[in-house]
């Protein structure tokens, strides 16, 4: 690069720089880029910016043409390259189709912040609160990618106003904390539902879910090698990915982070039941594994007779029709006997510490929020326990 300094028609004096960008695309021919600039780094800077563009297949008016779809394309294509999981660019590409809805063929630089908070409005009608935020994340990341590339100056989505639903009484009542997992009772009576009217492995699954705190995807990923009877342990570093629910369209990824590889300690009981599953699994598929055009052989623990792995999908309904033969009325989903066994392990005086390293540490705030209420129940009993520990004392 070139830089040296030329003096204007008004007699001021200006930096300019000049370097070869690109070759032109169409005839080859050499490009060279001149930018100037009141110092030698801004000139600089200007040039390489402009080498940036015409490399990515823009030029200088890019911004004048770019719509909110194609910078969301752009942003999408660098931010799958992060190492991001599966589930989590599915729920990317989501969002994006969502603000597509309103903005798709808008210019970049004509979203104003009242086009966005339009937006936003708009498709809070449709969605959850969660599911806003999520959108809305995706939208701040594509925008400050946009002002990285200079296509726009200012973030439109900054200072935006999420809408907030009232919620009815029976909103209120199912995010409580008391919904979010099964007391002693509730897990005692559909432990025995899946026992009594279980059809092939509910009792195994429901039973390994609510004494091992693993996550529904984390169970259906378990393979022959990942249970170590001789020890009692289970070894969680998988969870099972698929967009269709296509029994042969699924990937093994890892766990949700890395404190979600672990390896944990099992109750001999439970361990039994897999045992038996194991057993059972070994002798179908010498019977069948020649016979099952196609068998999947990966040993998986919960598999379909032609090998394959189910998912969580199927475990929802395994579960639905289970809650139907009891008298629960949380609206419940397999998710929650992880924290049923927050609860159990609370209940059973161990430490936080350990809680959040045995569950993997998904979500600090709900774990948190369980502990806390299960302590507080356990302070509430504790005279009632003195009371009759002591009662022959307090009698006298």
């Amino acid at each position: 690069m070139r830089c040296f300094q030329v003096q204007l028609k008004s007699g001021k004096k200006r930096w300019e720089c000049i370097a070869d960008g690109p070759p032109h695309p169409s005839t080859g021919k050499r490009n060279q880029i001149a930018r100037r600039g009141r110092t030698k780094g801004e000139a600089k800077q200007r040039v390489l910016d402009e080498i940036e563009l015409q490399s990515a297949g823009l030029d200088r008016n890019a911004s004048k043409h770019i719509t909110f779809d194609a910078a969301a394309n752009m942003w999408y294509e660098t931010y799958s390259k992060s190492g991001k999981k599966n589930s989590t660019l599915l729920r990317r590409r989501k969002e994006i189709k969502s603000l597509n809805q309103y903005m798709a063929k808008q210019l970049i630089t004509e979203v104003t912040h009242y086009l966005y908070q339009t937006t936003i409005d708009k498709l809070a009608n449709d969605y959850a609160e969660t599911t806003i935020n999520g959108i809305h994340d995706c939208a701040n990341q594509i925008f400050r990618f946009s002002i990285r590339n200079k296509w726009i100056k200012e973030n439109p989505a900054t200072d935006i106003v999420k809408p907030k639903k009232q919620k009815t009484v029976e909103q209120i009542k199912q995010d409580s904390i008391n919904e979010k997992y099964f007391d002693r009772d509730e897990l005692r009576e559909f432990l025995t539902a899946a026992s009594t009217y279980g059809l092939k492995y509910d009792k195994e699954r429901f039973y390994a879910l609510a004494f091992s705190g693993m996550r529904p995807g984390e169970l259906c990923a378990l393979q022959k090698h990942d249970l170590l009877f001789e020890t009692n342990e289970i070894d969680i570093s998988k969870t099972i990915y698929t967009e269709t629910n296509n029994m042969k369209d699924y990937d093994l990824t890892p766990p949700k982070s890395y404190g979600s590889v672990r390896t944990i300690n099992m109750e001999p009981f439970v361990m039994d039941m897999l045992k038996n599953v194991i057993h059972e699994n070994d002798k179908h598929k010498m019977k069948y594994r020649k016979l099952i055009e196609g068998f999947h052989d990966k040993d998986f623990v919960f598999a379909r007779q032609n090998g394959y792995p189910f998912y969580t999908i199927q475990l929802n309904i395994r579960m639905k029709r289970l809650l139907k033969k009891t008298s629960i009325k949380k609206h419940a989903t397999p998710h929650i006997f992880r924290h049923t066994h927050i609860s159990m392990m609370t209940e059973a005086g161990i430490d936080l510490p350990t809680i959040m390293e045995r569950v993997g540490h998904e979500d600090a705030h709900t774990t948190m929020r369980i502990y806390t209420h299960v302590t507080k129940k356990m302070k509430r009993k504790a005279p009632e326990k003195l009371s009759n520990l002591y009662k022959e004392i307090l009698q006298k």
